[in-house]
């Protein structure tokens, strides 16, 4: 697995000075961390993890979002799920995989699965600041797998995006 840390502290548990550095700034997290050495212990069981690429994760409520490059998600979703189902069951959160380094409209399908999403549009408000309304198409009787104010609490901690949810049968 590829990361902003080295593989050498993940595994042994002790940080280099580099690294060490990059907690002390509050470039890496200690959920980061968290993170980063349960993907890698998963590697040995999973072995298309060596090849993903994680930036970051968030963890709101019970909901934890876990980035990771660009192409990655298709193999954290592999398996028939089961690497994501492992991370829940090891973090007692759920878990909703992202790819970084995308535009908006991408990141908020991610965001959003199982819906898709109808439309996006920004509204301008008064005070200058910006909202995103994302209009998301659902069947009738579906229900909702997620908590909204955790996927806006997402958003709004990874992007800065403020965001406001409709739905359209």
């Amino acid at each position: 697995m590829k990361t902003e840390l080295c593989s050498f502290c993940l595994k042994s548990g002790m940080l280099c000075q580099k690294c060490s550095a990059k907690v002390r700034t509050g470039e890496i997290s200690e959920l980061d961390l968290r993170i980063a050495r349960t993907l890698l212990n998963m590697e040995d069981k999973y072995p298309t993890l060596q090849n993903v690429c994680f930036y970051k994760a968030v963890e709101i409520e019970k909901t934890l979002a876990i980035l990771v490059g660009h192409g990655d998600v298709p193999r954290l979703l592999g398996y028939g799920g089961k690497i994501v189902k492992a991370l829940g069951d090891e973090t007692g959160k759920n878990v909703r995989i992202l790819e970084h380094g995308v535009d908006d409209r991408k990141f908020l399908e991610d965001l959003f699965v199982p819906f898709s999403i109808f439309t996006i549009n920004t509204i301008w408000l008064p005070d200058g600041t910006t909202e995103t309304r994302v209009i998301l198409k659902r069947k009738r009787g579906q229900q909702l797998p997620f908590d909204l104010s955790t996927l806006k609490g997402i958003a709004q901690n990874i992007r800065k995006m403020s965001i406001r949810v409709e739905f359209a049968d």
